[in-house]
């Protein structure tokens, strides 16, 4: 797809615009359609769908001023009541750049966007107030969006205009400039209560719709949101169409997800080009105790014809799960450069139940993970647990309910079942499965049929049952078979791998102390040496670690000294930052870190210290000369007495 760029540019306000020349690549599919699909262009391509009176009204009739720094909030809002108190009407706006705040659509009201016509969020938290809604999953008071269907019926968003969030006043609110460096997610962090943040940071969406009926959003372009783009909440009969997302200019926002159903139906969504940084398609249905109690699924939807770029899922479910999926087919999708694929996510506290969905007719093109089931996703943030030191007194109410006991805890774990998979191409992966669920509700009954992957790994399929391959071929660059852990009735893929078979060309592995002794010739100075599991290679400052649930660290204790470098957060697609200090002057060594890891570490020492303190255990050995302690947390500190 070939972008033409324009600029914009009036009262000291660039923009850029990214105008699709043509409507994305489809991936050829059958003939055939389904009854689900049947029964969705029945309802959305009926020339009667959302249907506004032929009326028309002008917001610069009531004082709307394009191209400068007015705001038009008032003006806009007055144009779309007074459309609405006739009946309904189309509102139009002439050529230029309008400033707002919060807008509220109307029943039988269409805003229409001109292709040379821009909405631009204002950055100021106090042109959006505070309604009542659910975030990521939880009912609770948020802001309002830049434009909000809210409780309202036959409503329609369309043109080739521009909706901006402008949202970089928001990414810089959550976690500074460069991300992680500084905002309420440092704060937070140091805090211990980084699951909090998400929730407690607010920050503006360009759309949301909640609790609509008969929605069209159509053809516009939606640029730098401030949270998920397009938000689709407690809604039914919702038709998104053609829209462009591009998220990740001048900046990399923080949950910026392209488009979301949340506990909604009869959706269809179909010819969208989507660049975030988060999820770029994905169902949701409610978090934990709270999504246990609302008990709204979301069914009769299908994502077709779509291109993701950059973002964290081609198509995912969740990690919001709690009132369960179903009916659900998702094809005709491209991804290019997008981390994941298929993915799934949820926790051991979303509870629900993921059934009768199907995947086909979809390529993927240089994704790190085609197919990513992890249902124990980001435990840091999906379990929230309060500090003591924090007492109840300032707690918020949404902290109250995300923090509320799923009883019984077997409701808790979700169930992924009866899912389909075909026709599908990856090329390009690192690894081609990954699956992780549990062993009370393993992922069962997936058909997998015509799937192709090139990969660099095959992966891991861990608590699963009853998955049929037929014609799955997987071409990866090692020789590890799929691994199996906990998995039952797995059919494996045909396999194929491109290294030698001759075993003279296999390079032997080089064990840990051969490892370290030849970095330290290298780095005499070096005294505080990270072990990476996966690789078995020494961390340096400012590199990155691999995933992982145990992290060795060897010390050279004959001086201060620190060490700094990132690690992933959940399944891979945050980084934090992991902070290791020795102080040779006390004996202590104090490890800051996002995640909560098993910790090896080895330290040299002269002679058989008295105490150690902050290890679950340790043990000295006399021959080494060599403290070895064992802990679980972080962050902690370590003292030597």
């Amino acid at each position: 797809m070939r972008l033409k760029h324009l600029c914009h540019q009036a009262a000291g306000i660039t923009l850029f615009v990214f105008l699709s020349c043509h409507a994305p690549q489809q991936v050829d599919q059958p003939a055939g359609k389904s009854p689900l699909v049947q029964n969705l262009e029945a309802i959305f391509y009926q020339p009667g769908f959302a249907p506004i009176p032929d009326q028309i009204f002008a917001v610069n009739d009531y004082g709307a001023q394009p191209d400068t720094l007015v705001d038009n909030t008032q003006a806009i809002q007055k144009a779309i009541d007074a459309a609405a108190a006739a009946g309904g009407g189309k509102v139009i706006l002439k050529s230029g750049i309008y400033r707002t705040g919060a807008l509220f659509l109307k029943s039988n009201v269409e805003l229409h966007l001109d292709s040379l016509v821009t909405i631009q969020a204002i950055q100021d938290d106090k042109r959006y107030p505070d309604i009542r809604t659910r975030i990521a999953g939880i009912e609770m008071l948020w802001p309002a969006a830049l434009i909000n269907i809210y409780e309202q019926h036959d409503v329609r968003i369309t043109g080739k205009g521009i909706i901006d969030g402008n949202g970089k006043f928001w990414w810089d609110k959550f976690w500074g400039d460069p991300p992680r460096t500084g905002g309420m997610w440092t704060e937070y962090t140091k805090r211990n209560i980084r699951w909090a943040v998400d929730y407690d940071c607010k920050r503006v969406r360009p759309v949301a719709v909640y609790n609509a009926q008969n929605v069209l959003l159509q053809d516009f372009k939606v640029l730098r949101a401030g949270f998920w783009t397009i938000s689709l909440t407690y809604s039914s009969r919702i038709h998104v169409d053609g829209l462009v997302i591009r998220n990740n200019i001048g900046g990399y926002g923080p949950s910026s997800d392209g488009i979301n159903s949340d506990s909604s139906s009869d959706i269809l969504v179909e010819n969208c080009d989507i660049d975030c940084n988060d999820d770029n398609l994905c169902i949701k249905a409610g978090r934990d105790a709270d999504g246990l109690r609302v008990n709204r699924p979301s069914e009769n939807i299908v994502y077709r014809n779509c291109i993701t770029r950059a973002g964290h899922g081609l198509f995912t479910i969740g990690s919001e799960t709690s009132g369960g999926m179903r009916n659900i087919e998702v094809y005709g999708l491209k991804a290019q450069g997008t981390n994941t694929g298929i993915r799934f996510k949820s926790a051991q506290v979303r509870g629900g139940v993921i059934e009768n969905i199907w995947f086909h007719d979809i390529a993927m093109e240089d994704v790190t993970s085609p197919f990513h089931f992890e249902l124990n996703w980001y435990p840091e943030y999906s379990y929230p647990q309060i500090p003591p030191e924090i007492p109840e007194s300032e707690w918020p109410a949404h902290w109250k309910v995300m923090t509320t006991p799923v009883e019984p805890r077997e409701r808790g774990i979700p169930e992924f079942r009866n899912i389909r998979i075909s026709d599908v191409s990856a090329t390009g992966a690192e690894q081609a499965f990954y699956a992780n669920a549990y062993a009370a509700k393993p992922i069962h009954d997936l058909t997998w049929e015509n799937v192709s992957i090139e990969a660099k790994a095959c992966g891991v399929i861990r608590h699963a049952r009853n998955w049929s391959m037929k014609n799955v071929h997987v071409l990866v660059h090692t020789r590890d078979s799929l691994t199996l852990e906990d998995a039952d009735g797995i059919d494996m893929p045909d396999l194929t791998s491109d290294l030698p078979q001759d075993p003279a060309q296999i390079q032997d592995v080089v064990d840990p102390a051969t490892t370290i002794n030849t970095y330290r010739r290298q780095y005499p100075d070096a005294r505080i040496l990270p072990l990476d599991p996966e690789t078995q290679q020494i961390i340096g400052p400012g590199d990155t670690l691999s995933s992982s649930d145990h992290l060795e660290v060897f010390i050279f204790p004959d001086g201060n000294a620190s060490l700094k470098c990132l690690e992933p957060l959940g399944d891979g697609f945050y980084y934090s930052p992991l902070s290791i200090t020795w102080l040779r002057t006390t004996g202590q060594l104090q490890i800051q870190s996002e995640v909560r890891h098993h910790w090896t570490v080895h330290l040299e020492w002269e002679s058989k210290p008295g105490q150690v303190y902050g290890a679950n255990e340790w043990k000295y050995d006399q021959e080494k000369n060599q403290i070895t302690a064992e802990m679980t947390n972080a962050p902690f500190t370590l003292t030597i007495q």
